[in-house]
């Protein structure tokens, strides 16, 4: 069934319980072994030291970084921003299960199907244009002949699915609608084109075709290159961008070049489609092209999923090579490893893969791929050793290079090996790298700023936030007190005592799955989403080693200890059992004494395991080298700080470790009451202060009484939302 329909909850099942979270995230991220886990470089943000954790026991992934992550389901959601339904279809082809689906509301239909259709078309598209390349006559003519004239062979054209668009101007057009294709998404897709008559046209026509996929090899566009003569007429055309497309964030080749870049740790970068074809044909399958663009931060990022090591492939066009500088510039930037291969005059990767066997192009790539600093300084140089203005200039371009590498240790092994090459004093380049660095680091706060402006002087009648930090902390600090001090405090003890104790689950928006979340998680996420930050300095500082250590340190102690834990388990139970065997009357007291057995295991081994979550961060942060870390959390771990014990009309004993789902979200939303009520007291000081000047400015008091009446309004449906059970700030 297509996208009509939903997945039964028993095939739902079984999906799930196929899907293995490193199987799937090794699709698209380049994982490591750590421990009893996997880490690799997050795919959801410009990751440059591995903050992306897989935990095969669990079946769950998260960046401890941006927070992002999930089952198997959920990565696929976001990797590919596909609809849970979408996700579920992916890992059910991926593992071979055969999909069972009900009906879809209309509503459902409709969000659904936008995607699915645009990418139905598309692989409608591509099948046509396959099977006119090999089973038409004008297709083996024209563009089969012109494949094998440039020495491409049949397993390579089945690789990468290459085809050809027949010359008839709306060939495509008329099979897609007698297929039942809507116009709106073959117009969408870029397929055809309305011309001012009103009539339809392919946009291929007449051309060979370049299928592009997505990691995952969907076919989401296509490019087209004629064999024709006419210089009217473009040598390449491309799909326009769509919703499934887009041209920045996609990398020709890379669905065929990933299991080999994985493999061999490394990316080869070359310009064109023949470029990475006939590389694969050679057998150096870890090639793609930027499809003779510029390079973008999209399909940087795209590369440093799976490798950290790049080569970037020219051949001997020196205005070329000078052209694309600026994007290994980029590369740099994002802490990649980047060696360069100038080809032999003449040849480009096409060529030089088509006259060559596999082991030679292997070895000439070994041997002359050289480092990128060394590479840039000897092009840039070239023709300028008689002229002072141009030397200095490329000596600054090559310095500005250096500055963008984040890394320290490797920028100063750079600035060396320049101070050698240039003849210029080491502590004039790096004194020269450090104004670069501080230049942008300036210059990116002042276009942070620019835009926060921006969206502040565009943002209408907006709600006003209630992260409103940075004049909270003035404010506190004109009255020479830090009113949001104690909140700040309160809610860092549940952190610090609590942080890794289980809170609740969290439903996707689906209401398909469930994730489980502890204190710290809830704190974190609930900060982030609302904007909050701590404001006293020595609670943000141990807040901040807190999470630092979680993310570098929990999933490996957590899962060691799981691991002795069931050790423990078997040990006690074996020890349990022998002693019933030896001691048991008939085979009834034996049932009931293991039974007693496994129930008194189980809560010893939950003790435990609740105890080491329970001190987990106190343990972490009491060994902190940080004296103050260390007094802050040994003062918030005190017993004296836990809540009196509440005895309920059964007379049992409620800690509150019992009661920390209610506990943590109130000193959560008692921190968000008392930002509100700050900025409330700071806006009426504003109304004072305009009512005491002469003339007043009536509309800026107008203005900061409807800021004020906003706050007032959140401040009382936060009030409601949370009823009774919220305990009101003192004011003081």
């Amino acid at each position: 069934m297509g996208a009509a329909g939903r997945i039964d909850n028993a095939t739902v099942q079984r999906i799930l319980d196929a899907a293995d979270i490193v199987e799937v995230v090794s699709d698209y991220v380049r994982l490591k072994r750590r421990g009893s886990g996997y880490i690799g470089l997050c795919p959801f943000h410009s990751d440059r030291n591995p903050s992306f954790s897989v935990n095969k026991a669990k079946g769950f992934c998260k960046c401890f970084s941006c927070g992002k992550g999930g089952t198997p389901v959920g990565f696929i959601m976001e990797i590919e921003q596909m609809t849970y339904p979408e996700a579920l279809r992916t890992l059910a082809k991926k593992y071979n299960i055969e999909i069972e689906e009900r009906e879809l509301t209309q509503e459902e239909q409709d969000a659904e199907n936008a995607r699915q259709s645009l990418l139905a078309v598309n692989e409608f598209a591509l099948q046509r244009f396959e099977h006119n390349l090999t089973d038409t006559q004008e297709g083996k003519n024209i563009g089969y002949s012109y494949f094998r004239e440039r020495g491409i062979d049949d397993r390579m054209i089945k690789r990468f699915r290459l085809g050809y668009s027949l010359e008839r101007r709306d060939a495509l057009y008329s099979d897609a609608i007698e297929a039942g294709f809507k116009e709106k998404f073959l117009e969408e897709s870029g397929l055809v084109i309305k011309s001012e008559r009103g009539d339809w046209r392919d946009r291929f026509r007449a051309r060979v075709i370049y299928p592009i996929f997505t990691i995952s090899g969907k076919v989401v566009g296509f490019g087209g290159r004629t064999l024709r003569k006419d210089k009217d007429v473009a040598k390449y055309v491309n799909s326009p961008e769509s919703v499934v497309y887009r041209k920045s964030y996609e990398l020709y080749g890379l669905y065929q070049a990933k299991p080999a870049i994985v493999k061999q740790d490394k990316c080869i970068l070359v310009e064109g489609y023949m470029d990475v074809i006939s590389m694969h044909q050679a057998g150096v399958e870890n090639v793609v092209a930027s499809s003779g663009t510029a390079l973008t931060e999209g399909q940087i990022r795209l590369i440093h999923r799976f490798t950290e090591n790049v080569t970037v492939i020219y051949d001997s066009d020196a205005a070329g090579i000078k052209a694309s500088l600026r994007g290994i510039d980029m590369l740099l930037a994002e802490g990649m490893k980047i060696k360069v291969l100038l080809l032999p005059d003449g040849d480009d990767p096409d060529s030089f893969a088509q006259s060559h066997s596999s082991s030679q192009v292997e070895e000439y790539i070994r041997d002359n791929e050289t480092d990128f600093i060394a590479f840039k300084t000897k092009i840039l140089l070239d023709g300028v050793e008689n002229d002072p203005i141009r030397r200095s200039n490329v000596i600054t371009d090559i310095v500005r290079t250096i500055s963008v590498i984040p890394d320290q240790i490797m920028r100063t092994v750079y600035i060396a090996e320049c101070s050698r090459t240039l003849g210029i004093d080491e502590k004039v380049l790096a004194l020269q790298v450090t104004k670069f660095i501080a230049e942008k680091a300036e210059k990116d706060y002042n276009d942070g700023v620019r835009r926060k402006n921006y969206e502040d002087a565009h943002a209408g009648q907006a709600q006003p936030s209630v992260a409103d930090n940075n004049r909270a902390l003035e404010t506190h600090q004109n009255t020479g007190t830090n009113y949001l001090t104690p909140y700040e405090k309160e809610l860092l003890r549940y952190v610090v005592r609590y942080g890794m104790l289980y809170l609740g689950d969290m439903t996707n928006e689906a209401g398909d799955e469930e994730i489980q979340f502890n204190v710290l998680d809830f704190v974190r996420n609930s900060m982030a989403d609302d904007g909050i930050e701590f404001t006293t300095p020595d609670i943000k500082r141990t807040y901040e080693i807190a999470q630092e250590y979680v993310s570098l340190h929990w999933i490996h102690d957590k899962t060691h200890f799981e691991e002795k834990l069931k050790a423990e388990e078997q040990e006690k139970m074996n020890a349990g059992i022998a002693k019933i065997k030896a001691e048991a009357i008939d085979l009834s007291d034996i049932h009931r004494l293991e039974l007693e057995l496994k129930q008194r295991v189980e809560k010893e081994l939950k003790d435990m395991r609740n105890n080491f979550e329970s001190m987990y961060m106190v343990k972490a942060l009491a060994s902190s080298p940080d004296d103050t870390v260390r007094r802050i959390a040994s003062d918030l771990a005190d017993e004296k700080h836990r809540l009196s014990k509440i005895h309920t009309k059964f007379s049992s004993v409620e800690t509150e470790r019992d009661r920390l789902k209610d506990l943590v979200p109130m000193a959560y939303y008692n921190l968000q009451e008392a930002i509100i009520e700050l900025r409330i007291r700071e806006l009426r000081r504003q109304i004072q202060t305009e009512c005491a000047v002469t003339p007043r400015n009536d509309a800026k008091v107008l203005e900061l009484m409807a800021k004020q009446a906003k706050y007032n309004e959140m401040k009382k449906e936060l009030a409601r939302y949370l009823g009774e059970r919220i305990i009101a700030p003192k004011k003081r």
